[in-house]
C-alpha cells in the first residue's frame, strides 16, 4: 500500500531520510523527539515538500513528485481548518466537491457519515457554534468523505482533553478497521499511540530509529525506547 525507499529532503542542506512500509489497512503511530522530522515524514507523503531523491508509491502508483492533489492522501492537521462561513455540511461536502456540488449519491454519503461521527444532529450549524472536538469531528468527517486509502493524522487531537481524544483516537480506529484505511498518525502520547496503533515508528534526526510493535516501546522492552523517556527493564 505504501513504501518509502529513502525518501529524502533537504532541511537546510541536511538530508532527512525515510525509508519505511505499510500494508493496508494498517496503523502506524509516528514516535519521537521534538523537531526530529515526524511532520516532515507525512508533509512527504502527502506532497507538500520537495523530494531531493528515493522513491514513493501509494497504492502500486508512483508518487514520488505528482502533485498533493494527484495523490491518493487525505491529512488532518491540529488546525482544522475549516471555513467559518459555511456550514458543517458545507465544510463536510467541500471532501467530495470543491464547488458544493454533490450528486444524490454523494449527499446520501454525507449523511452516513455526519450521523457515524456523530454530526448528525449539527449540520445546519457554523464552525463558531460547535465546540473544539465537534469542529475536529468535521474535519476528520471531510478527510474521509475524500474516501482516500491512507490517512495521515499530524496530532490533531492534541488540545482536546483525554477523555474527548480518546473518543476521537477510537472513532478514527473504528473507521480505518472498516475502511481498511492505511493510517500513520504523528503524536508525542505514547498512550494514544498504543489505544491506536499495534505499530509505532521511532523518529530520529530525520531517520527512522526505530520500527516494531508498540507494546514493545511501552514496555521498555527495547533500549530505542530510551529516547522517548522510557526505562528499559
Amino acid at each position: 500500500m505504501l513504501t518509502l525507499d529513502n525518501l529524502t529532503y533537504l532541511y537546510q542542506h541536511l538530508p532527512m531520510r525515510f525509508s519505511l512500509s505499510a500494508t493496508r489497512g494498517e496503523r502506524i503511530a509516528i514516535l519521537g523527539p521534538s523537531g526530529a522530522g515526524k511532520s516532515t515524514l507525512l508533509s512527504l507523503i502527502a506532497g507538500f515538500l520537495p523530494v531531493k531523491q528515493g522513491t514513493l508509491i501509494i497504492d502500486g502508483q508512483a508518487h514520488t513528485h505528482s502533485v498533493p492533489a494527484r495523490r491518493p492522501v487525505s491529512m488532518l492537521f491540529q488546525e482544522n481548518n475549516l471555513f467559518p462561513h459555511l456550514s458543517v455540511q458545507q465544510n463536510m461536502a467541500l471532501g467530495l466537491h470543491p464547488g458544493l456540488k454533490l450528486s444524490a449519491k454523494q449527499r446520501q454519503q454525507l449523511m452516513v457519515l455526519a450521523e457515524q461521527v456523530g454530526l448528525g444532529d449539527l449540520l445546519t450549524r457554523l464552525p463558531g457554534e460547535l465546540s473544539g472536538g465537534q469542529r475536529q469531528r468535521v474535519a476528520l468527517a471531510r478527510c474521509l468523505l475524500r474516501d482516500r486509502p491512507v490517512l495521515l493524522l499530524d496530532e490533531p487531537f492534541s488540545a482536546l482533553d483525554p477523555a474527548l481524544r480518546g473518543e476521537m483516537l477510537q472513532l478514527v480506529r473504528s473507521v480505518c478497521e472498516a475502511r481498511s484505511i492505511t493510517l500513520l498518525m504523528v503524536s508525542h502520547s505514547l498512550e494514544d499511540a498504543q489505544q491506536i496503533a499495534p505499530r509505532s515508528v521511532v523518529i530520529v534526526d530525520g531517520r527512522v530509529y526505530w520500527d516494531g510493535e508498540t507494546r514493545q516501546l511501552l514496555s521498555g522492552d527495547t533500549r530505542e525506547a530510551e529516547v522517548l523517556g522510557i526505562p528499559r527493564r
